[in-house]
């Protein structure tokens, strides 16, 4: 469609609606937030919406401000995923940027979906399995989200390549009742259904939990741990002292991508979704 003669550029306009929301953002956070005043659960919702409408202006006026300095844009979140990683590293690598900003997010399942639905990431990617999908798909549908299956992968662990365990061909569950089951932290978040690893719902003697991918792989050396995850490595990332086995369980793992149904993916995230498919040693 073309513009009219008498309209505004996207470069004249932004600077004038960015200017007019900074403006009521400094009121809002003035005046709503009165010194020694507690917001209540309302207040807080509200200053968490209205912060969010800053700072899209923000992105707004830092695209169309100064078009001629554009930089790439893109972001996505993710599970903790070694592939997620390096399919990232390939997306620079194989690019001809010359300025760009990227956001490569490893975090919590919640806040993979509410990044996805708040356009603070153009992509998700995050699992479903028969204990999740039901409960899951529902929040996505609610969030005005699609999955598309990127491949499904059979359970495995990882453990040291030093564990007791690394010789065996296949892992039955009664193979790990002593030894520390490790999984992912979800924050305020925690029901199961937002767990990075299947079966968390069943009892586990002893369970750790950590915040990162890094100390994960540290404790799955020192203590001997275990976790269950799609059983791809990648020994760029994760060196040789990590080692996956089958789990002789029937629960497949669907990894699945999450894109808002209101748009549709720019060419730098089909080129990450290709990069992603790539670094899956297995049919898909």
């Amino acid at each position: 469609m073309r513009r009219p003669n008498n309209s505004s550029s996207p470069s004249q306009v932004c600077p004038m609606l960015c200017g007019t929301w900074k403006k009521k953002w400094e009121l809002i956070s003035s005046s709503v937030i009165p010194k020694g005043i507690t917001l209540t659960k309302d207040g807080m919702e509200f200053l968490s919406y209205a912060r969010q409408v800053v700072e899209q202006t923000q992105l707004l006026e830092e695209r169309y401000k100064n078009p001629v300095a554009n930089r790439e844009l893109f972001s996505v979140s993710s599970q903790h995923y070694a592939f997620v990683v390096e399919a990232f590293v390939s997306l620079l690598k194989k690019s001809d940027m010359e300025k760009y900003e990227l956001f490569l997010r490893e975090t919590r399942t919640w806040e993979i979906i509410d990044d996805v639905k708040n356009f603070r990431s153009e992509i998700g990617v995050l699992f479903l399995n028969g204990y999740n999908r039901d409960v899951l798909s529902k929040m996505l549908d609610d969030s005005h989200l699609k999955a598309t299956h990127l491949f499904t992968a059979q359970p495995h662990i990882f453990v040291s390549k030093t564990n007791p365990l690394a010789n065996k061909e296949v892992v039955k569950l009664e193979d790990l009742e002593d030894f520390p089951y490790l999984s992912y932290d979800q924050g305020t978040h925690n029901s199961f259904y937002f767990s990075e690893e299947i079966l968390s719902q069943e009892h586990h003697k002893k369970s750790i939990v950590v915040s990162d991918r890094a100390t994960l792989f540290n404790l799955l050396i020192g203590l001997d741990g275990y976790t269950i995850a799609t059983g791809i490595l990648n020994s760029n990332l994760n060196g040789d002292n990590i080692v996956s086995i089958p789990l002789d369980i029937d629960d497949p793992i669907e990894l699945v991508y999450i894109q808002h149904e209101k748009a549709s993916l720019s060419k730098m995230g089909e080129k990450f979704i290709e990069y992603l498919l790539e670094e899956v040693q297995f049919d898909k």
